[in-house]
């Protein structure tokens, strides 16, 4: 299980379903970088996190658990339609939103106390959302076995996490440095809308890694 291996299955995969993943996503993607654009110019300058936060839980668990829901299909030879991953995705939002909620806030408050907690919760409840959508846990429940599911794999799951964020940050930060973000709001919500849109490919990694893992547990 070579986190080299396990980031290459994911990104053939990502290729190949890269069209319905788009088209399943990306306006909702869009739709969460307007909001966001919206709240950050009636705030005003210097936000609060927490205002991110709550545009976050609005659409980010919608897209992203249509996506577990989609990856889960075609890892079955399923061809699933969009509107009804979306539906499904909708009835699990309350429960999705809350893990989200919960999880954030526990990350953010990990990384305020020397950082390596924040780390260490991204790892140990990276399939929390897996267990939510895909086995029905509750998201309390889902945590726990999350954490019991990483126990082992600390550095694996890190690995992958990192190996895909990493590029993806230090992109992010490279196309910002080369403009300011008040004086092209289009071009703001356009690079806004393609990271985040990028970032899912950290899911498709994980639901392999989760796979494989259950998998293994399994037996």
């Amino acid at each position: 299980m070579n986190p080299l291996t396990v980031i290459r299955d994911s990104l053939y995969f990502f290729q190949r379903n890269l069209s319905q993943i788009v088209m399943l996503c990306l306006p909702l993607v869009i739709l969460e970088a307007v909001l966001q654009h919206i709240v950050d110019n009636a705030v005003g300058p210097d936000p609060s996190p927490g205002y991110g936060l709550i545009v976050g839980l609005l659409l980010y668990p919608v897209y992203t658990a249509a996506l577990i829901l989609f990856l889960d299909a075609r890892s079955r030879g399923e061809s699933p339609r969009n509107r009804d991953l979306l539906a499904m995705a909708l009835n699990l939002w309350p429960r999705f939103a809350l893990l989200s909620a919960i999880s954030t806030l526990l990350i953010v408050l990990g990384l305020s106390m020397f950082f390596i907690p924040g780390i260490f919760l991204t790892v140990v409840l990276a399939f929390s959302e897996y267990r939510l959508v895909l086995r029905g846990d509750a998201p309390l429940a889902a945590m726990k076995a999350s954490f019991t599911l990483s126990r082992g794999h600390f550095w694996r799951i890190f690995v992958c996490i990192l190996a895909v964020l990493g590029p993806l940050m230090l992109l992010k930060e490279f196309s910002y440095s080369l403009f300011v973000k008040e004086d092209n709001t289009l071009l703001s919500l356009v690079l806004d809308s393609a990271n985040s849109f990028l970032q899912l490919f950290v899911s498709v990694v994980l639901f392999r890694l989760f796979m494989l893992l259950s998998e293994k547990s399994d037996k």
